[in-house]
């Protein structure tokens, strides 16, 4: 299939096609979301959709990953002692960030009554993802605790996603560099990087 033409003078079509799928998932369940309803949004044609994705599950996925991708959730640079510090200074410049709280109402929509269970797990999946990458970690070969810790810690993220529509005039810096939240993050952080130090090295052979 021929790649689209594109017209410098508006956003790329795979762009408009995720900021289409945001649109209409807030606008209605996303069971009752079609390709047609995307491209009619997005203004560009089915063979452009198609170029890009092979299906609505598809778009869903990378729409999902590039938003989270684009909040600093963890830096693994950030050593253990300064995660504190790091962590208050990532919630101050996040919640002072009108582009950073627009992809928190985004993120926020795949915990609300318009997502599904799919959307949700794919949610919880891709922060998951996000923060073990950060450490070059696997989610199978990481030890139980650290397991548990993360785990602890997405489903945390993902309930106050799930309530963001409600709190988030109400939140303050002072609630989000709270001491206790601050030391959850720097437990997970020193636990995935003990997790790092202690993977086995893999066989050449």
């Amino acid at each position: 299939m021929p790649r689209p033409r594109r017209d410098p003078k508006v956003l790329p079509a795979q762009q408009r096609l995720e900021n289409a799928f945001w649109a209409l998932l807030r606008e209605r369940p996303y069971g009752r979301i079609t390709v047609t309803d995307i491209v009619r949004e997005a203004g560009v044609n089915r063979n452009s959709f198609y170029y890009h994705f092979s299906g609505l599950p598809e778009l869903a996925d990378a729409t999902i990953m590039h938003a989270i991708e684009s909040i600093p959730i963890m830096d693994h640079a950030t050593t253990a002692e300064n995660l504190r510090q790091e962590w208050q200074r990532t919630c101050i410049v996040a919640f002072n960030d009108p582009q950073m709280r627009k992809q928190f109402d985004h993120l926020a929509l795949l915990a609300g009554p318009h997502s599904t269970i799919e959307l949700t797990e794919a949610l919880r999946d891709f922060i998951r993802l996000t923060l073990l990458g950060n450490f070059d970690l696997d989610y199978d070969h990481i030890d139980l605790s650290t397991r548990i810790l993360l785990d602890f810690t997405v489903g945390g993220i993902v309930g106050v996603l799930r309530d963001w529509p409600s709190i988030e005039h109400r939140l303050s810096t002072n609630d989000l560099t709270n001491p206790d939240i601050a030391t959850v993050a720097a437990n997970l952080r020193t636990a995935l990087d003990s997790s790092e130090q202690h993977r086995p090295v893999q066989s050449l052979r």
